[in-house]
């Protein structure tokens, strides 16, 4: 049962007033008809739990579209918020602003997807074999790797079913069968990259990292892993020598921060800028098969894939 149905309840059970709520005979929060109430932290976290959850949740997100994720300030009102909601989604060390206002309201409620599969190191590969100031920590952005994914979406599916024990076989079949799509997609990515003229990916944002292990591509950034960074006159040589060395014909941007950069280096290197989403907020039309289909293309196109 939902906190705000409890709260609702609580009275009328007071009073043995039955009228109020009628006994449906079976516990959690379908039960009496309400839904588990989420809260997703940004569009993949969301997308999961909308696609899990079907009619048994009600999903808010508390990165709204166009916002840049990682500089997310939540509003008094969202933090607050937290604290009547059954589960809160979220990426321990993704976005500040949120791992304080889930310590501060939502710690029992929350569920870190991050501890669900295990993250690599963030780092981009330099030819002194350093790591970059800003490549510390690791990497977040497991949803790019589609398999990765869908094991997120069964721990989002497990722990819906303890909030609602009556819809729990709805969760985890919606699960499987989301699981399935990844799969399908997984399959469309390896087709269309196993041959190609090039396997270097050059990249604005170090955001890629999953996405280039799973389908054996070399990702090389201009910034780590925070997009809005400033990357140092020696990084850009790095990598306009490494673009130069590899015959790299495309440089990735992405949508939420300024293109400049990816721009000038290409121009440099006399390649193209061409966008590629880290599916960090929500994609403009479409969902998050919409947006991987779409970068599919543009990875095809970049890195000379044969469609045979």
């Amino acid at each position: 049962m939902t906190r705000r149905r409890a709260a609702l309840l609580a009275p009328c059970l007071a009073l043995a007033l039955t009228a109020c709520g009628g006994d449906s005979g079976s516990d959690g929060a379908g039960a009496a008809g309400g839904r588990v109430e989420v809260a997703a932290a940004f569009y993949p976290l969301q997308y999961l739990a909308e696609r899990v959850g079907g009619e048994g949740v009600a999903v808010t997100g508390l990165t709204s579209p166009g916002v840049e994720p990682h500089d997310l300030e939540l509003t008094p009102q969202q933090v607050a918020g937290l604290s009547e909601d059954d589960l809160v989604l979220y990426l321990a060390g993704f976005q500040p602003a949120v791992d304080d206002a889930v310590d501060q309201q939502a710690s029992e409620a929350a569920l870190d997807l991050g501890a669900v599969t295990p993250l690599e190191p963030g780092f981009v590969p330099l030819e002194e074999g350093e790591l970059a100031e800003d490549e510390e920590g690791e990497d977040p952005h497991v949803w790019l790797d589609p398999l990765r994914y869908a094991d997120l979406a069964d721990a989002v599916a497990a722990r819906l079913g303890e909030l609602d024990a009556d819809r729990a076989q709805e969760f985890m079949q919606a699960a499987g069968a989301l699981r399935g799509e990844l799969e399908a997609l997984d399959a469309e990515y390896r087709a269309a990259l196993a041959d190609c003229d090039r396997r270097q990916l050059v990249t604005s944002h170090n955001a890629f990292g999953y996405l280039a292990r799973a389908y054996d591509l070399e990702q090389v950034a201009i910034t780590g892993l925070t997009p809005d960074a400033e990357a140092s006159s020696g990084r850009l040589a790095e990598v306009a020598d490494y673009a130069r060395a590899n015959g790299v014909t495309t440089v990735f941007f992405e949508e939420l921060v300024s293109p400049d950069v990816a721009r000038s280096l290409a121009d440099e290197v006399g390649a193209t800028a061409v966008e590629l989403s880290p599916l960090e907020g929500a994609p403009e039309e479409g969902d998050y098969f919409t947006a991987m289909r779409a970068n599919l293309a543009a990875l095809t196109a970049a890195l000379g894939c044969s469609t045979a």
